[in-house]
């Protein structure tokens, strides 16, 4: 059986990999940082690995800790559940739940799971906005927000990792047949790319380093979008080369609508988490939501599924 210490080093784990660092982890958890560094290192000991990469500009997952944490996800979440289930007669999910999401993503991925739970509790409420503008949940009064990206230091948010926003170089075959593919980042130069503007400039391309360290790539073109389904309509009308995420186009890779450039280029990835206020008691009706969002994006992406 597991004992005490073991389990507290596991939950010590996960808050660490979700809050990004000890010090927030320990916040969330009323406990010294040193305290949750011992018990991950505790951890470390007894299963002979190194979860985290830890420097003083670093702190991420090795790849041996991002699988025990999924792991680790998925059983916490089963013994979260099956207290759920012994306490199913007072915790059934109703009232108001507001919802905020990405635009894209949420309405893709994020808004069947609220549809479907919908249609299982009728005493539950919805109401959802779709932004791509980050909001204070506790000042504009919402229960969940779904976000894309690094999250800022909290102690008045609960964080749940969902998964990683993993983004592929792409272009329609007719595209590659035409001009050819590049075989280095700085072909990319030669070619067309299709940007993302904002306020008239374009964000920049995310890669990785040999070392695993994010560098950023100015990019500039002729087709410039601040919406990525626009980006897309245009990579696959045939315009250039885009970088675009893989729950957005895997469809279309699938489909041979799309191939993809430079596969051995690693791209930046971007947290998936799911946010809310922390209380003393999570409530039913975010629990219900979190954990269908648990069950259905890990521990692999629906998007990733028969790639």
């Amino acid at each position: 059986m597991i004992s005490a210490e073991h389990l507290s080093g596991i939950t010590a784990f996960v808050q660490a990999a979700d809050a990004g660092g000890f010090t927030l982890a320990a916040e969330r958890l009323g406990l010294s940082k040193s305290g949750i560094a011992k018990s991950v290192a505790r951890l470390e000991d007894r299963l002979g690995v190194r979860l985290f990469n830890r420097t003083t500009r670093r702190f991420a997952l090795t790849a041996e800790g991002q699988s025990f944490y999924e792991t680790c996800v998925r059983v916490l979440t089963d013994l979260e559940n099956a207290e759920t289930a012994l306490n199913a007669h007072r915790l059934r999910p109703r009232g108001r739940l507001r919802v905020d999401l990405p635009v894209v993503f949420g309405r893709r991925w994020v808004l069947p799971v609220l549809l479907d739970i919908g249609a299982l509790y009728p005493e539950l409420s919805l109401e959802v906005s779709l932004t791509d503008r980050r909001i204070d949940p506790i000042d504009e009064g919402i229960d969940l927000v779904i976000r894309i990206g690094d999250l800022d230091d909290s102690t008045t948010l609960v964080a749940r990792r969902l998964g990683v926003q993993q983004s592929v170089l792409c272009a329609s075959p007719d595209y590659l047949d035409r001009h050819g593919s590049p075989t280095s980042l700085d072909d990319l130069s030669a070619h067309a790319c299709i940007v993302f503007g904002r306020g008239g400039q374009s964000l920049p391309w995310w890669f990785l380093d040999g070392r695993g360290a994010p560098v950023a790539k100015p990019v500039s073109g002729r087709l410039s979008f601040n919406h990525s389904d626009a980006i897309c309509d245009a990579a696959l009308a045939g315009q250039g080369i885009a970088l675009l995420s893989t729950w957005l186009i895997a469809d279309h890779l699938r489909d041979r609508r799309l191939a993809q450039v430079l596969p051995e280029v690693t791209t930046r990835g971007f947290p998936i988490h799911a946010l809310w206020p922390q209380t003393r008691q999570m409530s039913p009706k975010v629990r219900v939501v979190v954990d269908e969002l648990v069950n259905r994006f890990l521990p692999e992406p629906p998007w990733d599924r028969d790639r």
